[in-house]
């Protein structure tokens, strides 16, 4: 099998950088052993103007099925049908992009010890493969090539020129152009890309490919178009691995869009020690000795529960459930026939299952709940057609600037018909003893509103989305400050005059 690299130059910036940028010297002809064969590394033109590196893969088959032997699904490919005969010396494939990874692995990574600065330069580049196997033909190829910057020729191989009548074959001539990338951009494209296409590898796939993928597609496969598809076939559609690999995407993709770090997104914090901080997010000082027999935070649940039940809801969303206390309390009371918990995080919808002991939950009860992550700054289907809503202690958590996705997404696209916020009132802040002046009840709290903030604000999303909302106070109220959480209550407007007019 043969893969071509080839890039243009000038005097100031010649092309023969290119065998700097691989470690390999373009005057030598290079010989690897692989645990498949042996890989050659050769420059048929190096010159100011134009450099080309080809890699020759030499596969050994008889390597290939002793090393398969008994493997299962990591034997080699069709090896029931043809073990030495088949197209794996020939057609590009994860044999490739392995040799490609291991023999120019300081160019995979983006690393240059003689020439520090040539990584991060973007060049012509040009890469040409003869034979390359493609499920899903030269459509797919393109799909998967051109959203990344590379102007694609993929050009179906006859079975045979003679008889055209027979058709393609399952294989394309693929030329790809780019002036957009880097050579470690376009290397780690090709290590991905290339199994993917052919939609099979030579070796067993297991736990740790999904770091591999993660690393290869960091920059590129979260924002990919097709990355459902990639990520499933690179993992040789094993579910389990496709489902964690998918999780990790999706938070990649959330940092990003926020502009935070992974972990910022990912922030489920440790349980408090009476195992009741409220969706895994709040931890509030100490009040008055009379408020330490009834957590705030089973107040809190407690007065969600009662509006839940006064609405008349069955099928419940508990929107940022954090650690799944609410999701617990819900599931103990059967008028509550669906329950759905979600959250960005998935180190607290890990805690959150671990809670409810999913994995040991008996079928029917089983049946009435899910968890999924999900993200309240984006739309999303899943969360449409339920009865209720619940945000409890979770629009503080977001910047002021991300609260209008928010509220579209839960009162402009979700549209349930009963919707319950709740939010620190910071007034009250003054009567918690151990909390500092000017402090913030948690440390991940973007702000906390006075009474008059919360109600301008819930008084503008119903007008806005065809809501009635009132106002409830949870925990003591103080003659003062008021109540140290406030909960707002929506119910849409259509349903409260149908229900008027039926009574």
């Amino acid at each position: 099998m043969f893969l071509t690299i080839s890039t243009t130059g000038t005097p100031e910036r010649p092309a023969t950088d290119l065998g700097f940028l691989l470690h390999k010297h373009p005057d030598k002809s290079q010989a690897f052993s692989t645990s498949y064969g042996k890989a050659h590394v050769l420059y048929p033109e190096a010159d100011v103007e134009r450099c080309t590196a080809a890699l020759l893969l030499e596969v050994d088959a008889v390597a290939l099925v002793r090393r398969g032997k008994g493997k299962g699904r990591g034997g080699a490919p069709d090896a029931a049908l043809a073990q030495y005969v088949n197209d794996r010396p020939y057609a590009a494939s994860s044999l490739l992009a392995v040799a490609l990874n291991d023999v120019f692995s300081s160019a995979v990574r983006g690393h240059c010890k003689a020439r520090p600065e040539l990584p991060e330069q973007v060049r012509p580049l040009r890469v040409e493969i003869p034979a390359l196997p493609a499920r899903g033909g030269p459509d797919l190829v393109v799909k998967l090539f051109d959203p990344l910057g590379w102007t694609v020729t993929a050009e179906a191989v006859a079975l045979d020129t003679e008889f055209p009548e027979w058709g393609a074959s399952r294989y394309v001539r693929l030329v790809l152009e780019s002036e957009s990338l880097t050579l470690a951009e376009a290397l780690r494209h090709l290590y991905v890309l290339l199994p993917v296409l052919d939609d099979t590898k030579h070796y067993w796939v297991s736990s740790d490919e999904v770091d591999k993928l993660l690393r290869a597609g960091e920059g590129w496969l979260p924002a990919h178009p097709e990355h459902q598809l990639i990520t499933s076939r690179y993992l040789s559609r094993r579910w389990s691995l496709t489902r964690q690999a998918m999780e990790r995407l999706e938070l990649v993709r959330l940092a990003e869009a926020d502009d935070s770090e992974v972990e910022a997104i990912d922030n489920a914090v440790e349980e408090a020690a009476d195992g009741e901080a409220e969706g895994g997010t709040e931890s509030e000082g100490e009040g008055r000795a009379e408020e330490k027999s009834t957590p705030l935070a089973v107040q809190r649940r407690d007065a969600i529960i009662a509006a839940l039940k006064e609405s008349g809801a069955a099928r419940v969303l508990d929107l940022g459930c954090g650690q799944g206390q609410l999701v617990q309390a819900l599931l103990k009371d059967v008028r509550f026939t669906e329950i759905v918990g979600t959250d960005v995080s998935m180190r607290a919808l890990t805690i959150a299952s671990r809670r409810l002991k999913l994995d040991r939950m008996g079928e029917r009860q089983a049946s009435r709940v899910q968890l999924f992550q999900s993200s309240l700054a984006y739309t999303d289907k899943r969360l449409k057609g339920y009865d209720a809503a619940v945000l409890s202690e979770v629009i503080e958590h977001l910047d002021l600037p991300r609260l209008p996705a928010l509220e579209y997404a839960v009162f402009g696209s979700a549209r349930p018909r009963t919707v319950l916020v709740t939010t620190p009132n910071v007034e009250y802040n003054v009567r918690w003893e151990t909390l500092p002046a000017g402090h913030v009840r948690h440390g991940d709290h973007r702000f906390e509103w006075t009474r008059e903030e919360f109600r301008t604000w819930a008084t503008t999303v119903a007008e806005r989305h065809g809501y009635e909302v009132e106002f409830v106070p949870v925990g003591p109220d103080d003659p003062e400050v008021g109540p140290p959480t406030q909960m707002a209550v929506f119910n849409q407007r259509n349903t409260n005059e149908k229900e008027a007019k039926a009574a």
